[in-house]
C-alpha cells in the first residue's frame, strides 16, 4: 500500500488509545478531546477500511478480529516511532534519566527521598515524568518507570516494590469530629468509636469519601471495591468529592474534607507525621503493586541501573512491604 493510502497518523492514534483503553470516553480524557471527536475519527477509519473496528457495547467496547488485526500493526508501528524518537532525544540529552510515574508516588515517595539520591549519585540528572494515565513504556518517552498494575507489561522486565495495601485515612480533627457524619444517634459502638479508628467498615458508609478520578479500567483501588471486599453495599454518595490526581485527594483529606483511601509508600510520612491517622485499622492487600518497569528492548545503561538499585534499595528499606 501507497502512503497516500494510509490513514493520517493522527486518526491511528486515536484508534490506538481507544483499542488499548476499549473507551471512547476513556480515550477521549487521554486525548483532551471530546469522546465525539474519538467516535468521529473511529467512525472515518471504520468507512475508509469498509469495516467494523469495534463492537459498541453497553458499557465500553471491544475489537473486532479485523480492529485487533489492525491494532497490533498499528501499536507495533508506534513502539518503532517512541524507541527511534527516544533515541534522537537521548543523544541530545546524554546525561538526563527520564524517570515515568504516577503524581501520587512522585509527590508521595520518590521526591521526599531525591535529596538522598543526590548525596549518593550527584552526577546523576533525573527528569521525572508524571501522569495518571497507565504507563506504557513503549510508548513513554522515559528510560525506567515506576507504575502501578498487577506486574506483567508485554515487552518489559518488573521488579516489585510495593503491594497494594490500602487504608482509609483522614486528618485527626476530621476523625475526632466524625460522629456528626454518622447515620443517627451516634451511640453505644459508633459514639465510641468517634474519636478513634471505625469498630465496622459499614460505619464509613455515611462519611464524605474522597474519590480518584480513574481514565480506563480502574487500576487503583476505588471505594466501591473496598466496600465490596468486606460485604458492604457500594454507598450512593451524595457529598463525596472527586479529584482527577492522588496529590488532591490527600491534600482534601489533610484538609479535613473526608476519608481518602490511603496506599501505604504513599502516606506513611503524613502518618508517621501524624497528619494522617487510619479511621479503619485493618489494611486491604491485593494482588497490584507498585513495580520498577524497564523496557527489553533498551539498550545497556549505567545510570539507569544505579538509579533501579537505589529505588529497590530504599524500597527495602521501607519495611520490603511485602
Amino acid at each position: 500500500m501507497g502512503k497516500d493510502r494510509l490513514p493520517p497518523l493522527r486518526t491511528l492514534i486515536f484508534f490506538e488509545a481507544a483499542g488499548r483503553l476499549l473507551s471512547f470516553s476513556a480515550a477521549a480524557r487521554e486525548l483532551a478531546c471530546t469522546q465525539s471527536a474519538v467516535s468521529h475519527q473511529i467512525g472515518w477509519l471504520e468507512a475508509d477500511l469498509g469495516t467494523a473496528l469495534f463492537r459498541r457495547l453497553h458499557r465500553g467496547v471491544a475489537l473486532t478480529p479485523d480492529g485487533v488485526r489492525l491494532y497490533e500493526a498499528t501499536r507495533e508501528a508506534l513502539d518503532g516511532i517512541g524507541d527511534a524518537v527516544t533515541r534522537i532525544r537521548d543523544r541530545q540529552r546524554p546525561g538526563v534519566l527520564n524517570v515515568a510515574t504516577d503524581f501520587g508516588f512522585a509527590s508521595g515517595w520518590l521526591l521526599p527521598r531525591l535529596g538522598a539520591l543526590r548525596q549518593l549519585l550527584p552526577e546523576l540528572d533525573v527528569r521525572i515524568v508524571t501522569t495518571q494515565n497507565a504507563i506504557d513504556l513503549r510508548r513513554e518517552a522515559a528510560d525506567i518507570a515506576i507504575t502501578f498494575g498487577h506486574g506483567h507489561w508485554p515487552g518489559c522486565e518488573a521488579e516489585l516494590l510495593f503491594p497494594e495495601r490500602v487504608l482509609p485515612v483522614c486528618s485527626p480533627a476530621f476523625r475526632a469530629s466524625r460522629a456528626q457524619f454518622a447515620t443517627g444517634a451516634a451511640t453505644g459502638a459508633a459514639a465510641g468509636a468517634a474519636a478513634g479508628a471505625a469498630a465496622d467498615p459499614a460505619d464509613l458508609a455515611s462519611l464524605p469519601l474522597l474519590h480518584l478520578e480513574c481514565i480506563g479500567p480502574a487500576a487503583w483501588l476505588s471505594w466501591g471495591d473496598w466496600f465490596t471486599l468486606h460485604g458492604l453495599p457500594v454507598p450512593a454518595g451524595g457529598h463525596d468529592l472527586t479529584f482527577n490526581n492522588y496529590p488532591l485527594v490527600l491534600q482534601a483529606a489533610l484538609m479535613g474534607q473526608g476519608v481518602a483511601l490511603g496506599w501505604s509508600p504513599l502516606i506513611a510520612d503524613l502518618m508517621r507525621d501524624g497528619h494522617l491517622v487510619a479511621l479503619f485499622d485493618r489494611p486491604v492487600q491485593t494482588e497490584r503493586g507498585y513495580f520498577l518497569v524497564v523496557s527489553n528492548r533498551r539498550t545497556p545503561d549505567e545510570r539507569r541501573d544505579r538509579f533501579r538499585r537505589w529505588v529497590v534499595e530504599e524500597s527495602r528499606r521501607d519495611g520490603d512491604g511485602r
